[in-house]
């Protein structure tokens, strides 16, 4: 006989999620695992003591670890989301017919809490990665990925002079809102005004130029007339934290900086930070160093290898990494000269003798306006090099030889070695095998790939949470190795008889 299922839908119904949720889901192990109690105590004097309630604290950090555990960025998504899976409302202690928070509450709640709360729930779930045994913190492998911004090119508007800020803010004002790209301007007047230098300006001119100049020459190019942008010339008012990402190959949009550090023993992140997305990688080497360095010896760890590729290289980070005892895996970029081929470099002296013997004498330190590099410069005597057979190819019409040389030469040299050896060649295969399939899963598969806030300070926040939901999960996954052991009885040895 067939069978027919009339639907009904009951206004009384005894249902119970403990029940209906396996043991070995992954969110029931992660509500036994996770605790977040600590939260209630570190959040009362954020919230006042009349009016209505707030959403829980444990909710809210609940919810959005949901979102990046989920690949979910926007919230009215991660809401309606969380309505449909009976395992999430188990673990947000919710049942089936208790309305979830409004999702402008996640995002307001979002930006009420202060960074340092965030900080503090990595903190407490990178402790429970150390006491599970998923982090060494002997090897750390540091790299950074950019991160679209919640702000379009289309948002862009031309920085301006100081002296005339006042009167092209007057006449921006005059026109009517329809014709602004933004409502409302939330850059500061510093962020308005040009900072570069003369030079600098001539320099994205020209580039501009002939940037211009070859879009109009290509073939079938629908984007004829479009102007080269430049972080020293626009500023985004929507999000003035926001930076255009400059990167060969790629379309140039509006980014952030995450900048990352993993442990190599079980690709545990150990430190996250948002930075400013035209800023290089050896310039925030030493404020995530410092940051690094405290939470691990908050856990009891420390750090004695850093691994990273050729952007964080730079002498002042060889240096700050020698003073802190730490030993550096970054190779040397392009820029490095470690002195001029033939010569060889007397230590007592501080000179540089040449293959005729003649010396080439300390002058003074040169800094380079483009990255603050910094350079030793030797020279001779026209005494010297009058007459000499090897003039020609050594100085060409010159008077006298040139010598410039790295500042930080010798730790230059103490890496490159380093990085020679066998041992160097293990950390290299080491560092591509331990960050880059982490910032690839953070991008790609747990929410990363875009900010749905806007300023640097929230950023960091979402950084903090994809990082932290990263780690529970490595949690939940880890199983430790076990080794056995086998004792055998060896046959006692013969005595020699007397």
């Amino acid at each position: 006989m067939q069978g027919r299922k009339h639907f009904e839908d009951e206004r009384e119904l005894r249902f119970s999620l403990s029940a209906h949720v396996p043991e070995r889901n992954f969110y029931r192990r992660l509500k036994d695992r996770l605790d977040l109690e600590f939260l209630y105590g570190l959040t009362t004097h954020h919230y006042g003591s009349c009016g209505h309630q707030s959403i829980d604290p444990v909710v809210f950090f609940k919810l959005c670890l949901v979102g990046y555990l989920e690949n979910i960025v926007s919230d009215r998504r991660l809401i309606e989301h969380c309505g449909l899976r009976l395992d999430l409302l188990y673990f947000l202690g919710y049942q089936l017919d208790e309305p979830l928070p409004w999702h402008s509450t996640v995002s307001r709640t979002r930006q009420l809490l202060p960074g340092s709360l965030f900080e503090e729930v990595f903190t407490r779930v990178l402790s429970l990665c150390v006491e599970a045994g998923m982090v060494s913190g002997h090897t750390q492998v540091v790299d950074s990925a950019l991160v679209k911004a919640n702000a379009s090119m289309d948002s862009l508007e031309l920085k301006v002079p100081q002296e005339t800020l006042d009167a092209h803010l007057g006449r921006v004002r005059a026109i009517s809102r329809g014709d602004r790209k933004a409502s409302h301007n939330k850059a500061t007047p510093e962020q308005q005004t040009i900072t570069a230098s003369h030079d600098e300006l001539q320099e994205i001119k020209a580039r501009n130029r002939n940037w211009s100049l070859q879009q109009d020459l290509r073939p079938g190019a629908h984007n004829k007339g479009s102007k080269y942008t430049s972080n020293k010339t626009h500023y985004s008012p929507v999000d003035p934290d926001a930076r255009v990402a400059v990167k060969p190959g790629k379309a140039r949009r509006l980014c952030y900086l995450a900048q990352l550090s993993v442990d190599s023993a079980h690709h545990t992140i150990t430190h996250v930070q948002a930075d400013f997305a035209d800023r290089k990688d050896n310039q925030c080497l030493p404020k995530l160093l410092g940051g690094l360095t405290g939470r691990l010896r908050c856990l009891g760890l420390s750090c004695s290898h850093i691994l990273a590729d050729a952007g964080y290289s730079s002498g002042e980070n060889y240096a700050l990494l020698e003073e802190q005892g730490m030993t550096a895996f970054i190779p040397p970029h392009g820029t490095y000269k470690g002195g001029p081929e033939g010569f060889t470099y007397d230590r007592e002296e501080d000179c540089w003798l040449c293959p005729q013997g003649k010396r080439a004498t300390f002058r003074k330190v040169k800094v380079e306006p483009k990255g603050n590099i910094k350079k030793r410069f030797y020279l001779t005597t026209r005494r010297d090099c009058r007459g000499c057979p090897l003039r020609e190819g050594c100085i060409g019409k010159g008077h006298e030889k040139k010598v410039e040389v790295t500042f930080y030469r010798e730790e230059y040299e103490r890496v490159i070695a380093r990085l020679k050896s066998r041992y160097g060649r293990k950390m290299k295969g080491l560092r591509q095998a331990t960050v880059e399939p982490v910032l690839g899963t953070l991008t790609n598969y747990m929410g990363l790939r875009k900010i749905n806030t806007r300023g640097i300070k929230q950023a960091q926040k979402g950084m903090l949470l994809a990082a932290t939901a990263y780690n529970l999960q490595k949690l939940l996954r880890f199983t430790p190795k076990r080794r056995q052991t086998a004792v055998m009885a060896l046959p006692r040895p013969l005595t020699a008889a007397f």
